[in-house]
């Protein structure tokens, strides 16, 4: 099949060996009861092969909703399924799978982040010997829209001390309040949300991170944020505008001809959404794409 008759969201991309592995979140049922994790085989990122389930919720399963985002790495030959899984009372929680290669099936291992908190979309970041767990804390809990982050055991089964925000959704001159936090969340104030974190260390030592939020716009969008000490710890600056409108939740991966692509999801509408691979190059200290 050709990409553009790939239905999901949240598109991530592994390449390995020579193939491209493309995982996301089922969009035809992207809101209501889920049971599953997919995955797509591709050597030139145009033609594609799958889609291939490699999660599948086993019975009794404390998830049946959210099964969104899932990242995949590998680890010392050991591949690493981070995911967001929500449970029945609408609670979701960042959650991490393993399995011995990219298309066999996962098998769950542990929750990442706090049960009493919601979150979603945790992707990780190393720095030195430390391996980090980032993610957003869902607007349910804190309406301005936390980015945090927090250190993992070397295992990746554990957190290691507190959890930290690293910016609010509502520090970024180009991110509004969603017009829909009264309606599908039942928040009577302004609400913000982060969401897909992915991050690039710069040329200039400085770490930049590309999130999702919605825009002045009107939508679905993509911003650019800078660590100025290179550190995970920040401080953050949030660039004035948006990098990418009409799209979001991406992740940027080296493609296999040594190109820098951000894979994101385009457009926003229920039922038109495709993996959409662009291209991005560092100019001035910033991210930008070029394609």
């Amino acid at each position: 099949m050709k990409r553009t008759d790939i239905h999901l969201r949240d598109p991530f991309v592994l390449p390995h060996d020579g193939v491209y592995y493309l995982y996301g979140t089922r969009a035809d049922n992207v809101w209501g009861a889920m049971d599953g994790f997919d995955c797509y085989t591709s050597r030139d990122l145009d033609n594609w092969e799958g889609p291939f389930e490699v999660f599948h919720k086993p019975d009794e399963f404390m998830a049946d909703r959210a099964y969104w985002a899932p990242e995949c790495y590998e680890r010392d030959g050991v591949f690493h399924l981070i995911a967001t899984l929500g449970e029945p009372d609408g609670r979701k929680s960042v959650h991490m799978l393993r399995a011995d290669s990219p298309l066999d099936p996962f098998e769950y291992v542990c929750r990442l982040t706090d049960p009493n908190q919601s979150c979603i979309d945790g992707t990780l970041h190393g720095e030195g010997t430390d391996m980090w767990l980032v993610y957003s804390h869902s607007l349910e809990d804190v309406p301005a829209g936390d980015m945090d982050a927090v250190r993992l055991s070397s295992d990746l089964t554990r957190t290691v001390g507190e959890s930290m925000t690293l910016f609010q959704a509502s520090d970024a001159p180009w991110a509004v309040p969603v017009p829909f936090a009264k309606a599908e969340f039942g928040i009577d104030e302004d609400a913000y949300f982060s969401d897909g974190p992915c991050l690039c260390r710069l040329s200039n030592g400085r770490l930049a991170m590309l999130w999702s939020s919605w825009s002045t716009e009107g939508g679905y969008a993509v911003g650019q944020a800078i660590s100025e000490s290179g550190s995970i710890a920040g401080p953050w600056t949030q660039c004035p505008e948006p990098l990418l409108s009409h799209g979001g939740h991406g992740m940027l991966f080296n493609g296999l001809d040594g190109v820098l692509r951000y894979a994101v999801h385009s457009p926003n509408d229920p039922g038109q959404e495709r993996p959409t691979f662009l291209c991005v190059e560092e100019q001035d200290g910033l991210l930008t794409i070029t394609e």
